[in-house]
């Protein structure tokens, strides 16, 4: 996801530099943006991993992992829509709306790798022959 948001200059987006962003929201630098949205991946991965991979209603792993995308993509937009209200980001420009399709198409992208990495977690295992 994070290659995604850094190539979508070169694919006519506006910039993603969510590394920038948070690290401006957190009152630090990029870098330290940059691992806090990796340690959220993190988390969302883990929680993928432990509860919604074996509930989501989907039968296949690719499209159960592309709705989880999508889950995690909601409140991303909800917090940045927020603290653009509350004045702690500066107003949305013209690009907005690529920036939200840009950021959809990465959260789909991350939830599509995670549903099939996870795959194996939800298939049945074969009795031991010992």
């Amino acid at each position: 996801m994070a290659m995604l948001l850094l190539a979508a200059p070169m694919m006519s987006m506006p910039p993603m530099n969510i590394g920038a962003m948070l690290g401006g929201m957190l009152g630090t630098s990029a870098t330290g943006g940059w691992i806090m949205h990796f340690m959220i991946g993190v988390g969302f991965t883990a929680a993928y991993a432990f509860f919604f991979n074996q509930r989501l209603p989907i039968g296949s792993p690719v499209p159960r992992g592309a709705a989880y995308g999508g889950l995690v993509f909601a409140p991303a937009q909800m917090m940045f829509a927020l603290r653009r209200t509350m004045g702690l980001m500066p107003p949305a420009g013209d690009g907005i709306l690529l920036g939200m399709v840009g950021s959809l198409l990465g959260h789909l992208v991350f939830g599509t790798v995670l549903g099939g990495f996870f795959s194996a977690q939800r298939a049945p295992v074969a009795p031991s022959l010992a």
